[in-house]
């Protein structure tokens, strides 16, 4: 299955350079471009995407408010692409908002060409793309801005319909830690582990990982200092 990708960045060699090396793999297929936010949007309810490839900062409307639009549509509107964020630093003040709103993940702009591919590979196939460094971004945000004690409240009490093990599992994914690494932790296979994350994301009415470690920060099971643990 091609997986079908547009560009949206106010920087016309930036979208000339990785539509080239997208539309080079044999399973993705750049259908769009676009220089600002709203063309972006524009684009992709026409060409309806997998993957939009949305920079963070650009004229007329920024990727935030284009990510929004993508991905709470309005009513009649049923396409949601996945929305993969592209920044030049990785402390970027709108990580943890776009997140919020839906975004599958962060990509740095000066990133190896072999991680933007995989990156739309694993985006496209349903998983969030959560770099290291942006999960110490976030980490840092909730250290600094605390959810309100009835937002934690409520989302405790969502806490309680897992399993002892997919609490545990959801702890680990919110430290940081891959599929690989919770089954080693856990001394688990590591389908079980994928097993358990679904179950996760259903029970919290999730989107994928990336909601999933804010919901962790939120309910308070997970907190900074121990971030790394």
């Amino acid at each position: 299955m091609t997986i079908r990708v547009i560009i949206v960045d106010d920087q016309a060699m930036v979208r000339a350079g990785f539509a080239a090396l997208l539309a080079a793999q044999s399973d993705i297929d750049v259908v769009g471009e676009a220089a600002d936010g709203r063309q972006g949007v524009e684009v992709s309810r026409h060409q309806h995407p997998d993957v939009v490839l949305m920079d963070v900062r650009m004229p007329e409307m920024d990727g935030l408010a284009a990510a929004r639009e993508l991905l709470n549509p309005p009513i009649g509107v049923v396409h949601r692409p996945k929305v993969l964020m592209l920044t030049t630093f990785d402390v970027d003040d709108y990580v943890y908002e776009a997140l919020r709103a839906g975004a599958s993940g962060f990509l740095l702009k000066d990133a190896p060409p072999a991680d933007l591919i995989a990156a739309v590979r694993v985006v496209a196939a349903g998983d969030a793309l959560l770099a290291p460094s942006v999960t110490r971004r976030l980490i840092a945000d909730f250290a600094a801005q605390r959810p309100s004690g009835a937002t934690r409240g409520g989302q405790a009490l969502r806490l309680n319909g897992l399993t002892p093990r997919e609490t545990e599992v959801l702890e680990l994914i919110a430290r940081g830690l891959s599929n690989q690494e919770i089954a080693g932790r856990l001394v688990l296979a590591e389908q079980t582990v994928k097993t358990h994350i679904g179950r996760v994301l259903a029970k919290l009415d999730l989107r994928d990982r990336a909601q999933a470690v804010i919901f962790a920060y939120e309910s308070g099971l997970v907190t900074p200092g121990d971030a790394g643990a």
